[in-house]
Formats: structure tokens, sequence, C-alpha cells
């Protein structure tokens, strides 16, 4: 795997490293000695799928607050997703600062995301799935959210004439309101 480091501090850009043969080929998509040599988590407690039927979907922007943060490795395994992560840390360097990179089906990139982050993602293509690994169990009471529009944050989303948006996700608090993370 290639671990490409982000200007957001602890987030990667992961690209596996095909072996090709006449058959097509193999990659590690996680490697428990190939994370920790980068000083990356390398508990993997739950997998989750995310399946959007429509294009346009857009889910987020999420994380748990602690004691319950999580690490998130992420990639699309069908279809293509414009996926978007905000450091929320107070203490980061690069607080409030976004990253955006288009997974795909095609390309297998996975992207790494902190504890400390909010994810979410814009689908891009019909039938979109997303595969989640987590290093830590979803509580519900833990959930939260920054709105993914929030201008003091400012994500450049690519255009869509209409959004497919949960009302859950469409009305969280900016974060000049303040968030616990």
């Amino acid at each position: 795997m290639i671990f490409e480091p982000l200007a957001l501090s602890g987030a990667f850009l992961i690209r596996p490293e095909p072996i090709q043969d006449p058959r097509g080929f193999f990659a590690r998509s996680f490697c428990r000695e190939e994370f920790a040599a980068q000083g990356l988590e390398t508990s993997i407690t739950q997998c989750n799928i995310s399946y959007n039927e429509h294009p346009a979907t857009l889910r987020g922007m999420h994380y748990q607050a602690e004691p319950h943060g999580e690490v998130k490795v992420v990639r699309c395994t069908q279809g293509e997703i414009y996926d978007v992560i905000v450091d929320l840390r107070p203490a980061s360097p690069t607080r409030y600062q976004w990253y955006a990179a288009r997974l795909s089906a095609k390309n297998r990139h996975m992207l790494y995301i902190p504890r400390g982050f909010a994810h979410g993602f814009q689908t891009m293509t019909p039938h979109a799935e997303v595969f989640y690994q987590m290093s830590t169990l979803y509580v519900a009471d833990a959930a939260r959210g920054i709105p993914w529009n929030d201008p003091d944050i400012g994500i450049e989303w690519p255009h869509a004439a209409q959004r497919i948006i949960s009302e859950r996700d469409a009305g969280f608090a900016p974060v000049a309101q303040g968030y616990d993370i």
C-alpha cells in the first residue's frame, strides 16, 4: 500500500499496490503492520456499508464525540463518491480545514480519517456503495455532525441540481455555535 500524507495532520490517502498477472490482480486493502509503520490505528472493531441509489446523495458531515471518537478507513466499492473530511480538533494547526478526494471502484483509493474529523460524501454515480472500517463501535448518543455547507468551513462540493440529503444532516448547527468533540 502507498500511504500519501495529506495537508491535514494525521490524514492519509491510501492507494493499493496491485500485483498483476493475466488473471487480474491482488492487492492489500489493510495490513496491521503497514498501518502501524505509519503510526496509524490498527484496531478495526466494526465495518459498515452505505449503499446509495441515486447520484447527488449527500451524507454527512458526521463524527462521534469522545470518548467514542473513531478512526475510519473509507473506500468506494461501487460507483464513485466525492469524499470530504474536516479537521475539528481544537488544538490542531489544520482545524476547520477540509480535504476532498474522489474515491471510486475504479481507482480503489482509500481515505484514512483520524479521530476528531468530520466525514461526509456526495455520490457522483447511481448505485454508489461505500465500505467503512472503524476503530470503535457506533454509539448513537455520541453521534454528532456539522453542516455540509457551513460557511466557516467552505467545502467546495460538486455541482448538483438537486441534492438528496436527510433532514438530520441538513439540520446540524454551524461550528460557530460550538460543538463537542
